[in-house]
């Protein structure tokens, strides 16, 4: 199976284009090419989830893909494995992007069902897709090993023996001249329900895009187990009629991997909105659902840590609040707000202060916080930027002073994803927020 590693932001151009000596480009078939151009035009038309992009090396234009990491796969099965940009400036690179990734992912809410250990494991050995198939066949060779739950669904047939309810109607207009036949309404206790239905089918889809052995006899042994139960044609339906009752908490994990396997539909996305091609994940999504899985570890037990608090707007004009104010985190006690911070994916140079390149911050993103700064802590207090730990940026940044506002300031923070921790300030203010964290750890 043709199959290519890159990370975010690396560039892609068609085969035989002669691009020596840059850095993240990488070539594909033609073919893979050109669907990847039909794939750019179509993700143009949704710009704030936009996976890929032109953009131009040596002044040939190439295709860029974005912030999403996952996988593409193209209609003839060759698959880009898309990883995180940090993999380029840690050790291990690809592997420890991969397995960084795997742990990241499971802070997901709607994809907490990867085991982490077996996993990362996979991942010194597998491309992302087989390590996701490979979790899936593991829950469901658990169902299997179980017993596939059967459930009464109401059937009606021409029958030879006379079983529930006659249905005269039909019976008549079948049987008339058939003595022997009696058509009815009767209930029958199959395996034939909506969860065993999609993952029969997710099994199918499975078997299509493994390209390992292992993955393919066991989806093919698993397969073979769900021989009497007919494959969802009707996916959404199927989903809908999904009932976890008593005795089927088990089938969850199977069932989440099946949905991202049949609709190809990034977790955080969510119905109604763009859906992903493969299976890609906006990794600024990611980042903050991984700081905000970590980050109460390091608060004191009186404080608690809210994520997408939504609770003020920008302006108001004709008794209508406008453009509603949305920080990432908010520290908060029992009273009020104290600490607002905002996530950012992006690698910075702590070292690079002058005015040209401000250790590669964006201005509107200081904006945005002072907005928040002004209506969650009425202009005092502590506003935090937090950014992934490279060797770059490994410790925070000199405090920022917003000159207008009396006592607001902000801070610029590395949170280390292999400690899963933020780093603090060795002293200031923003230190109370956190004082008691070493007794709380």
């Amino acid at each position: 199976m043709n199959a290519l590693t890159i990370y975010e932001f690396d560039a892609l151009a068609a085969a035989g284009a002669d691009f020596p000596g840059i850095e993240g480009m990488h070539m594909v078939p033609t073919s893979v090419f050109r669907w990847l151009e039909e794939q750019c035009l179509r993700a143009a038309d949704v710009r704030d989830a936009a996976w890929l992009r032109w953009t131009q090396r040596r002044g040939r234009r190439v295709i860029q893909v974005t912030s999403f990491v996952g996988v593409i796969r193209a209609p003839d099965g060759f698959q880009i494995e898309v990883l995180p940009k940090v993999g380029k400036v840690i050790d291990g690179g690809a592997v420890e992007a991969r397995k960084l990734l795997i742990e990241m992912l499971c802070c997901l809410h709607g994809f907490r069902h990867v085991r982490t250990d077996s996993a990362k494991l996979a991942a010194t050995r597998m491309p992302l897709l087989e390590i996701f198939i490979s979790e899936f066949l593991r829950t469901v060779e658990q169902i299997v090993k179980r017993g596939l739950r059967s459930d009464y669904r109401q059937r009606q047939d021409n029958l030879f023996a006379l079983r529930g309810k006659l249905l005269m109607s039909p019976h008549l207009r079948q049987n008339l001249y058939r003595a022997d036949r009696f058509f009815t309404e009767h209930d029958e206790f199959s395996t034939d329900r909506p969860e065993n239905r999609l993952l029969h089918a997710a099994l199918r889809r499975a078997l299509l895009l493994t390209g390992t052995q292992a993955n393919q006899q066991l989806a093919r042994e698993l397969d073979f187990v769900f021989a009497d139960v007919p494959p969802s044609t009707q996916t959404r339906i199927d989903f809908q009629q999904v009932r976890l009752d008593r005795g089927m908490g088990h089938y969850a994990d199977a069932l989440g991997w099946a949905r991202l396997i049949l609709n190809e539909e990034s977790p955080i996305t969510g119905p109604g909105r763009h859906t992903a091609p493969s299976l890609l994940f906006p990794m600024e999504a990611v980042f903050e659902a991984y700081v905000a899985k970590h980050l109460p570890q390091q608060l004191p037990t009186h404080l608690f840590l809210k994520t997408q608090a939504r609770s003020h707007h920008l302006v108001r004009h004709l008794e209508q609040n406008w453009f509603r104010l949305k920080p990432d985190l908010l520290i908060r006690n029992s009273e009020r707000d104290l600490l607002v911070l905002d996530t950012k994916w992006k690698l910075l140079e702590g070292l690079k202060a002058n005015g040209t390149d401000k250790y590669g911050l964006s201005q509107s993103d200081f904006y945005q916080l002072q907005a928040y700064g002004l209506s969650y802590l009425d202009g005092k207090g502590d506003v935090v930027l937090i950014y992934p730990r490279t060797d770059g940026f490994s410790c925070p940044l000199p405090v920022f002073d917003f000159p207008k506002t009396s006592g607001m300031r902000l801070w610029v923070l590395p949170f280390c994803l292999k400690e899963r921790r933020l780093k603090l300030p060795t002293s200031g203010e923003l230190l109370s927020v956190f004082a008691e964290e070493s007794d709380h750890a």
